[in-house]
């Protein structure tokens, strides 16, 4: 199989891996930067980590690469136009004009009304191909009461479950 065809048949396949919405977001002290991603995984709980895939191109991409820590935060069903505002044309600050944004440890932007907004210092990097891993030691949890997530499957969004109350 040409690589061609590996590419368009992995495309295909992760259409049909369901993954929670989340908007990664980070600072450099002076400017703001958010993107909204699905390459967000756990990683260990020993230390609590977690790890990011961020696109070479991504404007967020330098200030990571340059050492700064970020957030992950899981959106939930109702916030599918914060995702759509941090993934589109728009940039930079104006990515913030809409949202209950607040302000973490560290300078760290982290949205207030996530399903859960976990605030990372960045722990390590590893790149690949057109991306970067970037790992995250996790500092700070806000987890919200309910479970409602916005996930994305086959290009579209949609959840998982209408609204859970979350364990304890």
């Amino acid at each position: 199989m040409s690589q061609a065809d590996l590419k368009g048949d992995m495309l295909q396949a992760m259409r049909r891996l369901a993954k929670s919405v989340t908007i990664i977001t980070t600072s450099n002290g002076q400017e703001r930067f958010a993107m909204s991603a699905t390459a967000v995984d756990s990683l260990s709980t020993e230390p609590p980590s977690l790890l990011i895939c961020v696109n070479k191109t991504a404007s967020l991409h330098a200030v990571l690469d340059a050492g700064a820590d970020f957030c992950v935060n899981i959106l939930g069903l109702e916030q599918e136009e914060l995702s759509h505002l941090c993934s589109g044309p728009v940039k930079g600050e104006a990515r913030f004009q809409r949202g209950d944004w607040r302000t973490g440890s560290g300078g760290i932007p982290y949205l207030g009304d996530a399903q859960s907004a976990i605030l990372c210092q960045q722990d390590g990097k590893f790149s690949y191909g057109t991306h970067t891993i970037f790992i995250g030691r996790i500092q700070e949890i806000h987890n919200s009461a309910e479970i409602s997530p916005l996930v994305y499957l086959d290009g579209a969004y949609t959840t998982t479950a209408s609204s859970l109350a979350a364990a304890v």
